[in-house]
């Protein structure tokens, strides 16, 4: 049975760190791309970070960059990412999700995944 776990989450003040964590089980962690993607209330899910299975080269969303940090463990089936410097906007049920192709277009939205998480609250107040 394939499992994403997210971890993690919960309530910070602006400028705060978080870190996120996915735990996985029952599918080759090496074959896929995994990364991350959110959704605020009322919004559209939009991806967030990611790992590619071809070159492990990462991909972010040009809001989060140098404030948000993907990383992952093969050797634990772990994926990680530490963020920083939280902004309210940031607030979001963040996603675990994997997928078995490289980087496309799939990180806008998350279309065609293989596999997600059931997410991980992020509140940051003001």
């Amino acid at each position: 049975e394939v499992q994403l776990v997210e971890s993690g989450g919960g309530l910070v003040q602006a400028g705060g760190s978080l870190r996120l964590s996915c735990a996985t089980s029952g599918f080759t962690f090496d074959d896929y791309s995994i990364g991350w993607f959110r959704q605020a209330p009322g919004k559209e899910r939009e991806g967030v970070s990611f790992i590619s299975k071809i070159d492990s080269s990462t991909w972010y969303l040009d809001s989060v960059k140098g404030r948000f940090t993907i990383s992952k463990d093969n050797a634990k089936n772990m994926l990680y990412l530490q963020m920083n410097s939280l902004r309210p906007e940031d607030t979001a049920v963040y996603y675990c999700a994997a997928i078995g192709e490289g980087i496309g277009s799939w990180v806008i939205r998350g279309t065609g995944m293989d596999y997600w998480g059931k997410g991980t609250l992020v509140t940051v107040s003001s």
